[in-house]
């Protein structure tokens, strides 16, 4: 039948690792689909419904894959919007609306907004997955989002909808009823007729269930929205298509309504003893009209902080349980006295234990990104250990979606939960609450066992009986994420059959041959049917690196099943990763798309075939940079680059390498060569010399350093020094002069040095998967380092100090290794102590600099590392090139790799240096970075922190 397809006309992508990569989106499902279509057009797109219905084949719509209920899976063709269709097509700002393609991401169309209306107009919903969700998700879900109290759903506010039927044919769902998308197209004009004398006809079957059961609770997404069919609700058949799932049409194209941005706007964090005492606050809350109010609990906030470090949340108020509460208005004032009043107010109730006012936008935008996170925190929460250290954990607790969205009335919320937690009581279970207080939905993840058959029956019978109890308390079974897979089958609890029967008429009308999205609303597939977590393979991975485990899974697949599919990877701004993704827009290369490829490689059935010798999982990690940054920006830790390094290292085994592993893999050997023979090395080196070693031509070699230079700079050696510095094979082999200057501010700063130039931290064998080298290279240096003292040890390279920081100890298993491990510290985290202990450099210092923060310092030793460096020693106006650089190592040297390299530059260190100053100081702690700045702008002389820090600075310009 594909071939079929193909033969019509109709593109699509059938690649093995392709069909794994959409077979799951971000619930409990695996369905691997036929194919994978990438429309560039609505008729594109009714072409491809067309051959398909002809066919008999199933059709699933996707946007951001962002669906925990299983919405965009499916077993025929998944037809990806997101990928061509994401324009912005017209905004009228007198009417406030825009006409936008299905394919846009919801911040991508907000950020839009603001340039074009300066900041006036914007679209409202805004659910926490909206830097990845799509339009056509939000609305196939119904999608509400934070400030839903104020903005309510998605369906609130789409005036239009383009849409192709189930038999290929474009018409426009209006909010009075239905017209041919092209009023000259007669099929389209006698389908839309025929179209709407049904559901007219079904509305007048139906009037009295519709305006009984729907519509009855502000977040009552369950079934489809037919009460907007009503006559009282003027025959809106555009509403009424919201929130269908893709069951009843495929989406290509919108006309939604905008609203005005709120000139003043407030924070306030409150914090209860748990979530059902915050819960009874929210009536008095919402007599403040406030935009948000939206709440987390305790174990989601413990597991950032494990994560991503002590600071990685500030500014809660104590407590065990938080609402964040937005009040806003047209004026400061105003919105600063409702503030103060609603605090007063809940004080005097007696169950707040503390609030404030969040007004550094920082912190509030910490506090966000905790709630934006919660899905996927909540995933893998962090059991005890020690926040300071992200390595240390104890074995996780795995939380699991399927009952994640139930809805009540606000009024009952506080019941509804106290009666909630008996439940899970009952079948041992711990839920992880998060979501919209003030409307009443619940965001719950539990701790279903989906790996045993006795797990998913637990799973299966707690989902029933919590349903039964919703619906006891008036509430909706699904409040924004819709049905899908997950809900579908307890939909009949919830309706009477009437409505259920208008339910399965509704979607008859649209889809007779039932191929849109089958298995969700109407004839649903089972709820256990099609588990992910229920087929995996039954053997062991050996690995090199150290992985933890829980459920008796193992290691690697418990570690490659990190990622439940939530997608942050996919956007395109805020944090680092995947700037592969960003840079393409393929879901091949995104840190989701290369962790579902290897999930599909440990199942007993899979897509993708040969293990550890698979061309596809090759393939899906070959642009992957090695960032390390999904490590600190994927809510559920994956690391990417750990993966990939471990798949390199058993795929090549008994196979030839690329040139570049044998050239920039074994960098260190080739460095003690030619510090040797530096100077005649140099005058050969040139990027034609460098093809011959499997690297590009476009980019300019560097100089190597000799043994002179070096031990130059650091002069004699010193004896019984209280500090270790690492003097790491980049430093050594090409800058030489920072390992003067780092050795000089250690000085400054009142240390004795020791200078370790005989030790490596393994880095270009690991980034290329040569890991038995690694390994004696690590163990040596573990044995050289562990010295008894508790020294610090300092490394002037980030990229080395992260190695030494988490390599060391997953790839060397012995307590020397942990030791030395924590005793690193990146040179910028070292400023930061001396600072913290009074001391201050004594070398004037620029008003202003420009930051590069290498990746492997932002994932490893903290996001704001270099920031807070540079705020410690004064420097106040600081802009921060925040994203990869796109060298990576020996990944921006490939030859390859160049192209990507320099587009993945463009996503923030270019435009940064474009907005310096020519003499203004740029830093570049990592050596990758460096050269991609002399790249960039070969006039511009970029620092290592210890250079601008250096005693002798003006001395030595």
């Amino acid at each position: 039948m594909i071939a079929e397809l193909a033969s019509a006309g109709v593109v699509l992508d059938t690649d093995a690792r392709r069909l794994a990569e959409y077979a799951y989106d971000a619930s409990n499902y695996r369905v691997p689909p036929l194919a994978v279509a990438f429309p560039h057009s609505a008729d594109e797109t009714a072409t491809v419904v067309r051959e398909c219905a002809l066919r008999g084949i199933a059709i699933t719509s996707r946007g951001g894959g962002t669906s925990m209920a299983g919405n965009a899976i499916g077993p025929g063709v998944v037809i990806d919007f997101s990928r061509h269709m994401s324009r912005v097509l017209a905004v009228d700002e007198v009417a406030r609306t825009a006409t936008v393609e299905p394919g846009v991401v919801l911040s991508d169309l907000q950020a839009y907004l603001a340039r074009v209306t300066g900041n006036a107009l914007t679209f409202a919903p805004d659910p926490s997955s909206k830097s990845r969700a799509t339009v056509g998700g939000v609305i196939g879900n119904d999608a509400c989002g934070n400030h839903s109290v104020r903005y309510g759903r998605t369906s609130d506010h789409v005036v239009a909808l383009d849409v192709v039927t189930a038999d290929g044919v474009r018409v426009t769902a209006t909010r009075t009823g239905l017209r041919a998308t092209d009023p000259a197209d007669a099929a389209a004009n006698a389908r839309a007729a025929e179209l709407e004398a049904g559901l007219r006809a079904l509305t007048d079957e139906y009037l009295s269930e519709f305006r009984l059961e729907l519509g009855r609770i502000p977040r009552q997404v369950s079934g489809f929205h037919l009460g907007n069919l009503l006559p009282e609700n003027g025959f809106d058949v555009a509403r009424a298509l919201v929130g269908s799932e893709g069951t009843c049409a495929v989406i290509v194209g919108a006309v939604v309504t905008l609203v005005p941005v709120p000139p003043a706007a407030q924070l306030l964090c409150l914090g209860y003893r748990d979530v059902v005492e915050a819960a009874r606050d929210v009536m008095t809350i919402l007599e403040f009209s406030p935009a948000a109010v939206e709440g987390i609990d305790s174990a989601i906030v413990d597991t950032m902080r494990h994560r991503r470090g002590a600071d990685s949340v500030t500014g809660l108020p104590d407590g065990g349980a938080w609402l964040y509460v937005d009040l806003d208005g047209a004026d400061a004032g105003d919105v600063a006295r409702r503030s103060s009043e609603l605090l007063q107010q809940l004080r005097g109730l007696g169950r707040l234990v503390e609030g404030r006012v969040v007004g550094d936008p920082a912190e509030r935008a910490a506090l966000w990104r905790v709630r934006e996170d919660g899905a996927g925190l909540s995933a893998r929460l962090v059991e005890g250990g020690d926040c300071d250290d992200p390595r240390r954990s104890a074995r996780p607790l795995e939380s699991w979606p399927g009952w994640e969205d139930s809805a009540v009335a606000p009024e009952k919320l506080a019941d509804y939960l106290v009666e909630f937690r008996s439940l899970l009581d009952e079948f041992g279970l711990t839920g992880v609450m998060y979501g919209h207080f003030g409307a009443g939905c619940m965001h719950v993840r539990i701790t279903f066992d989906q790996r045993t058959d006795e797990g998913r029956q637990v799973m299966a019978t707690f989902v029933r009986r919590a349903a039964e109890m919703c619906v006891r308390f008036g509430g909706s079974v699904s409040g924004e994420h819709g049905d899908g897979r997950a809900r579908s089958s307890v939909l009949p609890t919830m309706y009477s059959p009437a409505v259920m029967s208008a339910f399965a008429k509704f979607k008859q009308l649209w889809d007779p041959h039932a191929i849109l999205n089958p298995g969700s609303i109407v004839d649903p597939a089972p709820m256990l049917a099609d588990l992910a977590l229920a087929d995996i393979q039954p053997r062991t991975w050996n690995t090199s690196f150290e992985l933890t485990s829980t459920h008796d899974v193992d290691p690697f697949v418990h570690a490659v099943q990190g990622c439940i599919g939530v997608g942050r990877c996919r956007a395109s701004s805020g944090g680092v990763m995947c700037p592969s993704f960003r840079a393409t827009g393929d879901e091949k290369d995104s840190t989701r798309g290369r962790a579902r490829t290897l999930q599909d490689m440990v199942r007993t059935a899979p897509t993708v075939a040969d293990g550890w010798r698979s061309d596809e999982v090759r393939e899906s990690l070959d642009l992957c940079l090695s960032c390390k940054a999904c490590s600190t920006d994927c809510p559920t830790g994956v690391d990417i680059a750990t993966y990939k390094s471990e798949f390199y290292d058993h795929y090549y085994r008994g196979r030839r390498r690329p040139l570049s592993h044998y050239s920039l893999g074994w960098l260190p050997t080739w460095l003690e060569a030619t510090s040797r023979l530096a100077p005649v090395v140099n005058k050969f080196a040139n990027p034609k010399a460098g093809r011959l070693a499997g690297l590009t031509d476009q980019r300019q070699l560097p100089k190597f350093a000799s043994h002179k230079q070096l031990r130059r700079e650091l002069g004699e050696p010193v004896e019984h020094a209280d500090t270790v510095l690492v003097l790491d094979t980049f430093t050594r082999g090409f800058r030489a002069d920072v390992a003067g200057s780092a050795k000089r501010v250690l000085e400054d700063a009142g240390h004795t040095t020791e200078c370790r130039t005989d030790v490596c931290c393994g880095l270009t064998w690991i980034s290329t998967g040569q890991l038995s080298k690694a390994k004696k290279v690590l163990a040596k240096t573990a044995a050289a380092l562990d010295d008894g003292t508790d020294r610090p040890i300092v490394v002037v390279e980030p990229s080395c100090a992260a190695a030494l920081r988490k390599d060391l100890p997953e790839l060397i298993h012995t307590p020397a290794a942990r030791r030395v491990a924590d005793r690193v510290r990146s040179f910028a985290t070292a400023v930061v102590e001396q600072s913290e202990a009074g001391w201050q450099p004594t070398t004037p210092l620029p008003d202003q600099v420009t930051v590069q923060t290498h990746c492997h310092e932002y994932s490893v030793f903290g996001a704001s590392v270099q920031r807070k460096a540079l705020a410690a020693v004064g420097i106040g106006q600081v802009r921060e090139a925040t994203g990869c650089c796109g060298v990576a190592g020996n990944f921006g040297f490939e030859a390859e790799h160049y192209d990507l390299s320099m587009k993945v530059a463009e996503q923030a260190l270019a435009p940064a240096l474009r907005a310096t100053a020519p003499a203004a100081a740029v830093l570049t702690d990592g050596f990758s970075c460096a050269m991609q700045v002399n790249q960039l702008q070969p006039e511009r002389d970029s620092l290592h922190l210890a250079q601008l820090l250096d005693p002798r600075r003006e001395e030595r310009a």
